[in-house]
C-alpha cells in the first residue's frame, strides 16, 4: 500500500506532470558591442593630464614584501638618544676641521662649561660621567681653534656646552664688619664646615662654647686653629667664637684656619699678604678617595689567589 501510495503521489499536482524535469535551454541575447574610437589627434596637454592621473593614483610601496619605519636618527634605539646624536655632531666637527691653526689653552677664549648635572637636567637623560668628559674632551679641542679662522658651526656647537653666565662677573661678595664689630669667615677642609665669628677683644678662643684647650687634645691642632692670628702676632687683639662641625679634629682645625684668616682680613685688609705667606687663605681641596666597590679601601683589593 505504502509503494502505491508513493507511485500516485505525482497524479494529485497535475503541474508537475505539465512541466518536465529536465530545463529548457534559455537564449539570452547578447549584449551590444561598444566599438571604441583612438583619437591619434591628442594634444600634448592630454598626455600630462592623463600622466598625472595615473600617477595620481599609483599604489604606494608595490612590490615591496618587507618594510617598516626607519629612525630619524642612528640614536633612537639607544640609552641617551639626544645626548648621542650631539656626541656624533661635535665628533664629525673636529673631524673637518682638525686641520685648523691652534692655539694655547691660554689664549682660547674663556667659556663657562655646562657642569653635568645641568646637562642631564637639560636633555632629561641620565647620562654617564665618562661619556660627558669625553664629550667634553672634543669640545675643548675645538674651543682651541683660532678664533679668527673658526667657522659658524663651531660656534654654533660650542653654545651647547655653554652655560648663559658671565664668569668674569662671579666674584664672591665681600666680608663686611656688621654692628656689633664682628666679621664672619667660613673655611672647609675634608668633611668639616667653621664659621668664625672675629671681634677685637682680649684673646678669647672658644669652640662650639668651649675653650680651645678642651675642644682640641692635641697640640698640634690646637696651634691649627689659631695660625692666623699666631702668624700675625694678633693672638691678643681679637675674640674669636667658631661654630665647626663635620670631620674629625684635624680638619676641624684646619677649616677654623681659613675661616679666622678670611675673618681677620676684613678687620685688616693688610695683613693678607702675610697670612697668605703663612698658607691660611689657600683652601686645600685634598680630601680622601672614596671606597670602590670589589675594593677593601679606596685602592687596596682583596688578595688574589690563582689555585
Amino acid at each position: 500500500m505504502a509503494t502505491l501510495a508513493k507511485g500516485l503521489r505525482q497524479l494529485r499536482c497535475p503541474k508537475q506532470l505539465a512541466n518536465p524535469r529536465w530545463h529548457r535551454p534559455t537564449w539570452k541575447q547578447s549584449a551590444p558591442l561598444c566599438i571604441r574610437t583612438l583619437n591619434t589627434t591628442a594634444g600634448v596637454d592630454d598626455a600630462v593630464n592623463s600622466n598625472a592621473v595615473v600617477e595620481s593614483a599609483r599604489i604606494p610601496y608595490r612590490g615591496v614584501t618587507h618594510a617598516r619605519t626607519m629612525p630619524a636618527t642612528p640614536s633612537y634605539f639607544s640609552r641617551e638618544p639626544q645626548f648621542n646624536d650631539l656626541y656624533i655632531r661635535i665628533s664629525s666637527l673636529l673631524t673637518r676641521f682638525h686641520h685648523l691653526p691652534t692655539v694655547i689653552p691660554s689664549e682660547a677664549p674663556q667659556v663657562p662649561w655646562t657642569k653635568l648635572e645641568e646637562m642631564r637636567a637639560q636633555m632629561g637623560e641620565p647620562i654617564k660621567a665618562s661619556h660627558y668628559a669625553k664629550v667634553l674632551q672634543v669640545a675643548k679641542r675645538l674651543n682651541l681653534i683660532e678664533p679668527s679662522l673658526r667657522p659658524a658651526e663651531v660656534r654654533i656647537a660650542l653654545q651647547e656646552f655653554a652655560r648663559d653666565i658671565n664668569p668674569f662677573l662671579n666674584k664672591p661678595s665681600p666680608i663686611t664688619i656688621d654692628r656689633f664689630g664682628r666679621a664672619v669667615g667660613v673655611g672647609k677642609r675634608k668633611a668639616s664646615t667653621a664659621r668664625a665669628f672675629v671681634v677685637e677683644g682680649a684673646g678669647e678662643v672658644l669652640i662650639n662654647g668651649k675653650p680651645l684647650n678642651e675642644a682640641f687634645g692635641r697640640v698640634h691642632d690646637r696651634e691649627s686653629a689659631v695660625w692666623a692670628l699666631t702668624a700675625t702676632e694678633r693672638l691678643d687683639k681679637y675674640n674669636v667664637w667658631v661654630l665647626v662641625e663635620g670631620g674629625g679634629t684635624t680638619g676641624q682645625a684646619e677649616a677654623i684656619t681659613l675661616a679666622v684668616a678670611k675673618a681677620l682680613i676684613a678687620h685688616e685688609p693688610a695683613l693678607k699678604p702675610a697670612l697668605r705667606r703663612a698658607g691660611c687663605i689657600t683652601r686645600d681641596a685634598r680630601t680622601v678617595e672614596r671606597k670602590k666597590h670589589g675594593h677593601v679601601k679606596a685602592r687596596k683589593m682583596p688578595a688574589w689567589v690563582k689555585r
